[in-house]
């Protein structure tokens, strides 16, 4: 047998036995048994690999470049997992007027430069490029709001110009200079588009572009009882009255994004990248934010008629949909900054497997010994999330800890995160 049948033929067996933990215990995901199972080539010939993946800030200008270190690293993984639908939070959106852009581009190709100059060139002699169809939408980070939304006495609309990453392929550090810009934007970004995101499917998988619904424009103040930042001394909302009724909930986007299978039947994926509860003051802007971007999913799945897509359509899901909903949430079910209770919107919520929890494998948490095998951050919390409907079966799930470099760069400071599930007819 080859040593890839022989992957293969042990990655079957791991499902078999992890499906078999499941009807016997009621648990609903379990961690891959070793790296083997993280190593196989392909799911099972009936399964979708559905796979969320935080790499920090790819730029346009290193996305162009096929030799970036970092960004190899990162493809290397992916490669070595395989999945067949793959969310990237911290790619940048390459809007026609942003940095690194000729007059000739065409914006929202990064997803593409990305699948192109690194995931389908093979990472080392031991691994095989993989073929993927993209999609971007428009992003809030590093749009320019024209408001002075961080209360220091300056509207920030001009953005320094921003660098490559170096030549060790670190990601660049921010000056006082970018992060004054960022701050007054839509969404923290020292530049337009920075941090935004990309969805690869593999080329069967169609992405039903004319029924996407992105929420990039939802108002913060139209959500019934939003969490408004107020300034404690003064017990008066933090931002003015103009900019709180203009203020975008989604520091990136929203996205329902329908994915028709082979079979026939559609999956939808439910994408964002809330933004973290953190580096804001007494007020908890961020923390405040972060909650209510959860809870606009939460909403969502229950179909509150409060809710518009920035095509103007109204309401939420419909009640027979199928759908995994992933990304960054900037959440941890068992502490952090966020508030109290986020995460558990979605974990909680009736049509998710909230109790589906992806576990790092016992080589990887051997490379991490510091981490719980939950936590799917280098910095110790559960934050990336792949969450599957009921209705969907989940075969296994897990995340992955790849071993760390020589020169301690990492591809990413997230781990990626994955669910293999079946899409019965």
């Amino acid at each position: 047998m080859s040593v890839r049948l022989a992957l293969v033929s042990c990655y079957r067996s791991a499902l078999l036995l992890c499906s078999l933990i499941l009807l016997v215990g009621g648990l609903l995901g379990c961690a891959s048994p070793d790296d083997a199972a993280d190593a196989a080539s392909e799911a099972a010939a009936d399964t979708l690999r559905i796979m969320t993946y935080n790499i920090e800030d790819m730029r346009t200008v290193d996305l162009r470049n096929p030799d970036h270190s970092r960004i190899q690293q990162a493809a290397a993984v992916i490669q070595h997992l395989r999945p067949d639908i793959l969310l990237i939070n911290e790619i940048t959106y390459d809007f026609a007027d942003g940095p690194w852009m000729e007059d000739e581009d065409t914006p929202g190709q990064n997803a593409r430069r990305f699948a192109e100059n690194f995931l389908a060139v093979a990472q080392a002699d031991t691994l095989e490029g993989i073929t993927y169809a993209a999609f971007m939408a428009p992003t809030n980070t590093g749009v320019a709001s024209g408001f002075d939304l961080n209360r220091d006495g300056e509207a920030v609309t001009t953005y320094p110009d921003p660098q490559a990453s170096p030549e060790d392929g670190r990601p660049v550090r921010q000056t006082d200079a970018d992060r004054a810009y960022g701050e007054d934007a839509w969404g923290f970004g020292v530049f337009p588009g920075q941090y935004a995101m990309g969805l690869l499917v593999r080329p069967d998988l169609t992405i039903a572009e004319d029924a996407v619904r992105t929420f990039r424009l939802f108002r913060w103040s139209a959500m019934p009882d939003a969490k408004k930042p107020v300034d404690p001394d003064t017990n008066e909302s933090w931002y003015s009255e103009e900019a709180w009724s203009e203020m975008r909930l989604s520091s990136k986007s929203h996205w329902d994004v329908p994915l028709v299978l082979p079979t026939g039947d559609t999956l939808r994926v439910l994408a964002s990248h809330p933004t973290p509860p953190a580096f804001d003051g007494p007020e908890e802007r961020n923390v405040r934010r972060n909650h209510d971007e959860i809870r606009f999913w939460a909403d969502y799945l229950s179909d509150a008629d409060y809710i518009y897509d920035d095509s103007t359509r109204s309401g939420g899901l419909h009640d027979d949909a199928r759908f995994v909903l992933m990304g960054d949430q900037n959440a941890d079910p068992a502490g952090g900054s966020s508030i109290e209770g986020a995460i558990e919107q979605l974990l909680s919520h009736p049509r998710v497997q909230g109790d589906v929890t992806p576990m790092a494998s016992a080589g990887g948490q051997a490379r991490y010994p510091d981490l719980d095998p939950t936590d799917t951050a280098e910095w110790g919390r559960r934050v990336d999330y792949v969450l599957p409907s009921v209705g969907l079966e989940v075969v296994a799930a897990g995340l992955y800890r790849p071993a760390p470099t020589a020169d301690g760069i990492s591809a990413s400071d997230h781990f990626p995160v994955w669910i293999d599930v079946r899409v019965a007819p």
